[in-house]
């Protein structure tokens, strides 16, 4: 396949496009005539076609009306030294992805393409990802019969097939993403990219090349264009996961691309237009970031038109068995559990909500013979004791330090459950070195606190 078809009856001048690029590495084909070029479409595959807006057996623009009809893939570029602006602006409506007045320069054209190619490759990528995303995943399914979780399902399916921003708030392993993803694919941009982005697992430096992409040498290590989570999802959908750990320059640019949806590249200076829809998570109330400044009070308001609160697992314990059941069921299990299993589940608070409770259930199903019992589910147990009781000479400091111990190692173990025990993602949300970190957990082990 070539990646470029050059449409020119100019003998000198298509040389000259030949050979100039293919000096870069781009495969070319050129003919001379649109009867030639209609023949070759039917053929063979083109990522880009350049076209003569006159040529000597067809006009240009009906070329492009033909050749569109054969392939809605390939991208086109109008060449004219003739042509009005109204001509060119007709060309445009027709599909045209850009045009280019001769004489221009060669370095320019090549610019071009390299941008074409580059898009083209990574939409690409993206419908392999969604496709290989929808065998992974198939159709998100939320499981539960409270009235808490079929209350919040209900406007999940009211609002999908609207174009509007969804909050989506709720603790740590409630099923944000789950919801998300369920409001993409029950929505008009389902055939386009879902495109999930963890705001609180990317450092903030960062952040802003992965949402908004960057320019060649827009900083050290910048060798070639990146392009950013929002063009990836043009047309689609950008979850922005743990919108509250954003810092307030970086919302300063996500307000705006909610306004305006445009942005620029780091580096670049013209300005990118995308049509995507987002929806934003958040396990921190938004309302409490706004009255301490961390949070910008417009973009609160832009994200929550129509906010939806996914209840935590305690609330909802009713829903327990069933989703037990669809755990089993994903592992593949052929595992019963017994009621004396279940009620133990039911009695726990489950702190990181249904991460917590595939964890369990996956460590129970290897435990386990043929029936789950009691005995197999292992919870963490909070009530940490001293062997040796606390000596009356001690005082207060000593006391408190234990204490100060105690809650720093039940926190240290909250929080690597509810990460899967991520210790990098852990340090950073604990506020701590890694290494220090890992210091703390090994002290803490050693005491047998953790």
């Amino acid at each position: 396949m070539a990646d470029v078809i050059i449409i020119e009856d100019k003998t000198s001048f298509g040389e000259m496009l030949k050979n100039s690029l293919e000096d870069t590495g781009i495969t070319i084909q050129w003919v001379r005539s649109g009867r030639e070029a209609l023949q070759l479409f039917k053929k063979e595959k083109f990522e880009i076609g350049l076209i003569d807006l006159r040529l000597p057996d067809i006009d240009g623009i009906d070329l492009l009306k033909e050749l569109k009809k054969i392939d809605t893939d390939t991208k086109f570029v109008i060449m004219t030294a003739f042509g009005t602006i109204e001509r060119v602006v007709e060309a445009m409506k027709l599909g045209a992805y850009d045009f280019l007045t001769k004489p221009f320069d060669i370095e320019q054209l090549i610019g071009l393409l390299n941008r074409i190619l580059e898009e083209k490759k990574c939409y690409y990528e993206n419908i392999l990802l969604r496709d290989e995303a929808r065998k992974i995943y198939g159709f998100p399914e939320i499981i539960g019969k409270s009235q808490a979780i079929v209350k919040a399902t209900e406007l999940l399916q009211k609002v999908a097939p609207a174009n509007t921003t969804v909050l989506l708030l709720g603790e740590s392993g409630t099923g944000k993403e789950l919801f998300a993803r369920a409001c993409h694919i029950l929505s008009l941009r389902k055939e386009f990219p879902f495109v999930p982005i963890n705001c609180a697992a990317i450092p903030n430096e960062l952040l802003e090349n992965e949402l908004f992409g960057s320019e060649k040498g827009a900083f050290t290590g910048a060798a070639t264009r990146k392009i950013g989570k929002f063009e990836l999802a043009n047309k689609g959908t950008v979850f922005l996961d743990e919108i509250g750990d954003l810092d307030l320059n970086l919302q300063a640019k996500i307000l705006r691309v909610l306004q305006e949806m445009t942005f620029e590249r780091l580096g670049g200076t013209v300005s990118i237009k995308v049509d995507v829809r987002v929806i934003a998570a958040s396990n921190k109330a938004l309302g409490s970031l706004v009255k301490e400044k961390k949070f910008r009070e417009d973009l609160y308001y832009r994200l929550s038109v129509f906010p939806i609160t996914i209840p935590p697992l305690r609330d909802r314990k009713e829903d327990v068995q069933i989703l037990v059941e669809h755990i089993l069921k994903k592992l593949n299990s052929t595992k019963k559990i017994s009621l004396k299993a279940i009620e133990k589940l039911m009695d726990y608070n489950w702190p990181g909500n249904i991460r917590e409770l595939e964890n369990t259930i996956e460590r129970a199903n290897i435990i386990a013979k043929e029936t789950i019992m009691p005995e197999d589910i292992l919870l963490p147990e909070f009530k940490i004791v001293r062997e040796e009781p606390l000596c009356l000479d001690e005082g207060l400091k000593v006391a408190g330090n234990y204490g100060r111990e105690i809650a720093e190692a039940q926190l240290i173990k909250q929080t690597l459950e509810e990460l899967g025990g991520n210790k990098s993602e852990a340090a950073r949300r604990l506020k701590v070195s890694y290494k220090t970190l890992l210091n703390r957990i090994a002290r803490y082990s050693k005491k047998g606190l953790l």
